[in-house]
């Protein structure tokens, strides 16, 4: 979907709509003729990344997914972000006022159905979406026993894909081509 009526079809349902878009395209890209069905992955960032978390824990369909600066916890994501607004807006109010609908909605809620091996990628000066929510996803996922690695880039803040330092920026990329050269050849 996109525009503005689907993206406020979302609001106080994250993983809803947004997560049955994106199985649609799954759906359709496994249906050209050149596309390995059996070899998928699945990246994002930011909110892509929330979207690749909520994916990983509602399907195994993907061989491999790389999350990138994202939301796990929609409740202490509420309590750390820079988004100050956000949570009354997109949650239908405080973690307090709708504790049912932050667990509902946060990915972390389903980590033990996460068969998916995940690679995360955060900053460490990220405001938007704190280290703290990629912390958490690893700490949860690895005390699963689950396939997880944790990459931290430090000083780099939210936007490091675009105008982080060319560097770390090259390391960021030559990760996610690491990882996804591991699990879908």
């Amino acid at each position: 979907g996109r525009g503005e009526l689907w993206a406020g079809s979302i609001v106080g349902d994250w993983g809803s709509l947004d997560y049955i878009d994106c199985m649609a395209a799954a759906d359709y890209l496994e249906r050209l003729p050149y596309v390995d069905k059996k070899r998928l992955g699945v990246t994002g960032g930011s909110y892509g990344g929330y979207m690749t978390n909520w994916i990983v824990g509602h399907t195994d369909r993907f061989r491999a997914a790389v999350t990138q600066r994202s939301v796990v916890n929609l409740e202490s994501f509420a309590g750390s972000s820079d988004i100050g607004f956000l949570d009354r807006v997109e949650f239908g109010g405080h973690p307090w006022e709708n504790p049912d609908g932050y667990r509902r909605m946060s990915p972390l809620t389903y980590a033990k159905k996460v068969k998916t091996p995940l690679l995360i990628l955060h900053n460490e000066s990220d405001l938007r979406c704190s280290i703290e929510q990629a912390e958490e996803l690893y700490a949860t996922l690895k005390l699963m026993k689950k396939r997880v690695e944790f990459v931290r880039f430090p000083e780099e803040p939210h936007g490091l894909s675009r105008h982080g330092r060319p560097d770390r920026r090259l390391a960021r990329l030559d990760w996610i081509l690491k990882w996804f050269d591991r699990y879908l050849k």
